[in-house]
C-alpha cells in the first residue's frame, strides 16, 4: 500500500534513511522492516527488543532462507503467491531475492505465471496493493491519487482498465495485478525507487461472465462502461495526474483494442505518456527484427512482413516498424506496402473497411490482387507474399503449423519467425517446431521464455527489455513527452546489445539476466535523445547539468538507480 502523506518514506537512492516509526508499527511497514536483519544498535534505537529472535543476520542470510522457502514450493502460482507475500513484508529482501535469482524467477513474477495470478486475483486476494479508481465514484479520483504523495514524490504511474491482459482478455479489477507487476519491473530492471511508482486499476466493470457470476469477485459487478462516460472517467484521471504529478510519466497497460491507441494518440501531445502494448511491444520486436535482418542479410527496405493477429500488439508492431523505418529515411507508405496484417476474418482487405479499426485500416490491401487466393488461409497468404518475417500476436495456438512454416522456408533462406502470444500455452508455435519445419534455418524470438533448442539460445521478445529503460530515461530527463525518435534510439541501442551482433548463431536479444545493465543503457539512449531534440526538462526543473557523452551519461544514470540493500537508519 502507498504511504500516506504522514508516513511518506525517503525516496533517495543512497545515504541514511529517516524513520519516524518504532516497535511493532515499524515491523509492519515493508519499506522499513528488516526482520532479523536489524542490527543490535537499530533494535535498541527503534524499541524492537522482544519483537525479534536474538540472532542478528545479514541480508544475504535472509536471501538464502527465503530462497530455500521459495524452492520448497512446487507450483509456479504458489511461488508467485509466496513472493507477493514477501513483498508486503520486507521490500528490500523481496527485491534482493529477485535480483539474485532473476532469470529463474522472472517467469514467476511476470509472464506466464502472472497471468494465472491475475485470473485468480479475487480468490487469492490477501491485502490491497495499488490505487483502485471506481467509475461509479469519479469524485474520488483526485483524493485517491493525492494520498500517494506530492509532485516531488512520484515519477511513474502505470494504469490499466484490465480489458486485454496478457493474452487472457478481460480481467476487470484484476488489472491491478498487471499494473503492480509492471511497477515491480520498473524497480527490478531500471532501479526506479519502489515508492516512486503508483500501480492503478481503473474499475469500469467487466464483460467477463465468469467474473460477473463469481460471488468472490472484488470489482464492480456490471458490464464494462463504454462511450462518453468511459472517456470522461479516463480524462478525469489523466487531468488529475497532470495536476498532482506533472513530472511523472504515465504508462498505459492492457487497454482493449478500441481504446489503447485512441487514448495514446489523445494524450501523448499533453504529457509524457507511453503505451507498452503498442510502443513497447513494437520497440522490442523491432530490435529483434533489426538483429534478424542483419543476420539474414536482408535490407530493411525490402523486408516483407506478415503479422498474424491485428489487435493492439499486432498493429502496434506494424506502426512501430513504419515509424522506425521512417526515421531511417524510408517513406511510411513504402513500409506499409511491405506489411500484411491477418486477423480473425483473414487477410485485412479494403472491402472490410467499415469493420476495421482505425489502426488496422492503413494496412488493408486491395481485393483485386487477392481474388484467386483463399485469404482466410495463412499458408496461402504466406505462399503469395513470400514473407521474410512472420510475427504472431494472435493467441491462437499452433497457428504456425508445418504447412505454413515449410511454405515460408521455400522462399527465403533464413525465415524470421516470432511467435509472441502469451502465455506460453497460446504460442503460435514452439521454437522446436519452428526449427523442425524450417530445417533449422529459422531466426526465432518468442514472447515467453524457452530453453535452448539444438544448442541455440532463444531470444525472449519481452517488453521488459525496453519499457523500464524508456521509463527511467524519461524520468531522469524529465521529458515532456515520449517521442518516436526516442523509441527509435531504444531500438538501435537494444539491437546493438544482442549476441547476434557478434555471432550469427547468437540470440537476437540479450539475456534477461543482464536486464539491469541493459535498462541503464536504454535509459541513457533515451536521455541523450531527449536532450538532443529538446524534450528534456531536467536542467530547467532540477538545475542539473547532464553529461552529453554516452559513457559519462551512462555513469550518471547508473548512479541514480535504486539498489536493494539495507542502508543506515536514522531516527526522526
Amino acid at each position: 500500500m502507498a504511504p500516506k502523506s504522514s508516513t511518506r518514506v525517503p525516496l533517495s537512492v543512497k545515504g541514511p534513511i529517516d524513520c519516524p516509526y518504532e516497535g511493532k508499527e515499524m515491523l509492519n511497514l515493508p519499506q522499513f522492516n528488516r526482520g532479523t536483519g536489524f542490527t543490535a544498535e537499530e533494535r535498541e534505537l527503534f524499541n524492537l527488543a522482544g519483537h525479534l529472535p536474538a540472532a542478528l543476520q545479514t541480508l544475504q542470510n535472509q536471501v538464502d532462507r527465503a530462497y530455500d522457502q521459495y524452492s520448497s514450493i512446487s507450483t509456479p502460482l504458489g511461488k508467485n503467491t509466496f513472493l507477493m507475500s514477501l513483498k508486503v513484508q520486507n521490500e528490500v529482501l523481496y527485491f534482493r531475492l529477485l535480483q539474485d535469482h532473476l532469470k529463474e524467477m522472472f517467469s514467476i513474477i511476470y509472464t506466464p505465471t502472472e497471468s494465472e495470478a491475475i485470473e485468480q486475483y479475487s480468490r487469492l486476494f490477501r491485502r490491497p496493493e495499488g490505487c483502485f479508481l471506481d467509475i461509479n465514484h469519479p469524485e474520488c479520483i483526485e483524493r485517491s491519487l493525492a494520498a500517494w504523495g506530492t509532485e516531488e514524490d512520484i515519477d511513474y504511474i502505470i494504469v490499466s482498465d484490465g480489458e486485454e491482459i496478457l493474452g487472457i482478455g478481460d480481467q476487470g479489477v484484476g488489472a491491478i495485478g498487471i499494473s503492480s507487476a509492471k511497477t515491480v519491473l520498473m524497480t527490478l530492471c531500471a532501479g526506479v525507487h519502489p515508492s516512486r511508482c503508483i500501480p492503478v486499476a481503473l474499475d469500469v466493470g467487466t464483460d467477463n461472465e465468469r467474473l460477473l457470476k463469481d460471488e468472490l469477485y472484488l470489482g464492480n459487478r456490471h458490464n464494462r462502461v463504454r462511450g462518453e462516460r468511459y472517456d470522461k472517467f479516463v480524462d478525469d484521471f489523466v487531468q488529475c495526474v497532470k495536476k498532482l504529478y506533472p513530472r511523472a510519466v504515465l504508462h498505459f497497460e492492457d487497454f482493449g483494442l478500441p481504446n489503447a491507441r485512441r487514448l495514446l494518440e489523445t494524450y501523448r501531445p499533453q504529457l509524457a505518456c507511453f503505451n507498452d502494448d503498442v510502443q513497447g511491444t513494437g520497440a522490442v520486436t523491432l530490435a529483434s527484427l533489426s538483429s534478424a535482418v542483419r543476420v539474414a542479410g536482408v535490407d530493411f527496405r525490402d523486408l516483407r512482413t506478415v503479422i498474424f493477429g491485428a489487435g493492439t500488439a499486432g498493429t502496434g508492431i506494424a506502426d512501430q516498424l513504419r515509424d522506425f523505418l521512417n526515421t531511417q529515411g524510408i517513406s511510411k507508405q513504402q513500409v506499409i506496402n511491405h506489411i500484411w496484417l491477418v486477423d480473425k476474418p483473414g487477410l485485412l482487405l479494403e472491402s472490410m473497411h467499415d469493420k476495421l479499426t482505425p489502426a488496422q485500416r492503413p494496412y488493408a490491401v486491395s481485393d483485386d490482387r487477392w481474388k484467386e487466393i483463399d485469404t482466410t488461409s495463412l499458408a496461402e497468404i504466406v505462399k503469395k507474399v513470400k514473407p521474410h518475417a512472420l510475427i504472431g500476436c494472435s493467441t491462437k495456438p499452433k497457428a504456425f503449423n508445418e504447412a505454413v512454416l515449410r511454405e515460408m522456408a521455400k522462399h527465403v533462406e533464413r525465415p524470421i519467425v516470432f511467435p509472441l502470444s502469451n502465455p506460453t500455452r497460446l504460442h503460435e508455435a514452439t521454437p522446436a517446431e519452428i526449427f523442425k519445419y524450417t530445417d533449422g534455418k529459422a531466426l526465432v524470438a518468442t514472447g515467453s521464455p524457452f530453453g535452448p533448442v539444438n544448442n541455440k539460445e532463444i531470444a525472449e521478445n519481452n517488453n521488459c527489455f525496453v519499457y523500464p529503460g524508456i521509463g527511467m530515461g524519461s524520468i531522469l530527463s524529465r521529458a515532456d513527452r515520449v517521442t518516436e525518435t526516442m523509441i527509435a534510439a531504444v531500438v538501435n541501442e537494444l539491437a546493438s546489445l544482442a549476441p547476434s551482433e557478434n555471432d550469427p548463431n547468437g540470440a537476437l536479444l540479450p539475456d534477461v539476466a543482464d536486464i539491469r545493465d541493459i535498462s541503464a543503457k536504454i535509459a541513457t539512449a533515451v536521455v541523450l535523445q531527449a536532450l538532443e531534440e529538446g524534450t528534456a526538462r531536467v536542467e530547467e526543473i532540477e538545475g542539473i547539468k547532464v553529461p552529453r557523452d554516452r559513457d559519462h551519461c551512462l555513469a550518471w544514470v547508473t548512479e541514480q538507480m535504486w539498489k536493494p540493500e539495507y542502508r543506515p537508519l536514522r531516527k526522526m
